[in-house]
């Protein structure tokens, strides 16, 4: 059992020029791109409520990952198996693609209640765990610690939405916001001394400052339309997919120029960026597709 969990010399056998490109595709799944690019596009053409709910979901997966994996410190399997070389000095339980993808596509399926939606999610939630142990960059042990913490976190989550939490949503929005930020001190106090002054802590609690600026950003969207009017048409749709996404990424990129530029410290852009990312999401970018009449 020991070597089923941790060894790693059955994964070379497997590995197939047809089948490198899979499990490449399905691993990107699970990095900040694809998340940047899937989250705000759920929320422009699908439903407000239900991506809002997901934001706050993989935050919370996100943060708890950070802490276990800086609070462990297991080692990863050695470099030799590694395929993807963006895992350098991040330590290896629980594996975050795992958790997160746990969490993330088994929630939208029970958000759905729909068969086809469960058999999607297991699908993709199962191809991203996989694909962590092809590339190489986990073991057995890793992944199933970040699966099992995914499907707790949506336990969790459960809880949260739940009756015992109608006083939390009855705050206002700025006390919601003031929350976010005062976490952020709140977690450098706990965190564990290996990460607390790493990138490690500043990169998993910049989540927080992410869904700040979605909160402000979703709530200008509500009063400014407090109900949307009809799905637009396939190509609206493809517009703003297209065009919402190119300006996100070229925001994230003159951000990080112009932090540097500023010599602002690289931990204030990073927060200052994710909140304005967010913002963008919810807010400056809905009110752009309406004024370019995209979407009502």
């Amino acid at each position: 059992m020991e070597d089923f969990l941790h060894s790693m010399d059955w994964v070379l056998p497997l590995r197939h020029d047809w089948a490198t490109p899979i499990a490449n595709g399905f691993t990107w799944l699970g990095y900040t791109p694809f998340f940047l690019m899937f989250l705000p596009l759920g929320y422009w053409l699908w439903d407000r409520a239900i991506f809002t709910r997901l934001a706050v979901l993989i935050a919370i997966t996100a943060v708890i990952n950070g802490w276990l994996k800086d609070f462990w410190q297991d080692a990863r399997p050695d470099p030799r198996y590694w395929i993807d070389n963006r895992v350098e000095g991040s330590p290896g339980r629980p594996s975050g693609h795992a958790q997160v993808a746990a969490a993330m596509w088994l929630w939208l399926a029970y958000e759905m209640r729909r068969r086809w939606a469960w058999v999607a999610a297991i699908l993709i939630a199962a191809g991203v765990a996989l694909s962590r142990l092809y590339v190489g960059v986990h073991d057995v042990d890793d992944v199933l610690t970040g699966i099992a913490l995914g499907l707790a976190s949506i336990v969790l989550f459960i809880w949260l939405l739940g009756p015992s939490f109608d006083f939390w949503r009855r705050l206002p929005v700025l006390v919601h916001m003031a929350v976010l930020v005062a976490l952020v001190p709140l977690l450098w106090l706990v965190w564990p001394p290996e990460g607390e002054a790493g990138s490690s802590f500043y990169g998993h609690t910049s989540v927080l400052f992410l869904l700040f600026g979605w909160v402000a950003g979703q709530t200008l969207d509500y009063r400014l339309v407090p109900r949307r009017g009809p799905r637009p048409a396939i190509w609206q749709m493809a517009v703003m997919a297209v065009g919402g996404i190119v300006v996100l990424f070229a925001l994230r990129g003159a951000i990080d120029t112009g932090g540097a530029a500023a010599g602002l410290p690289r931990v204030a852009t990073l927060y200052l960026g994710a909140a304005i990312l967010g913002f963008y999401m919810t807010g400056l970018a809905p009110m752009g597709f309406r004024a370019l009449r995209l979407m009502k």
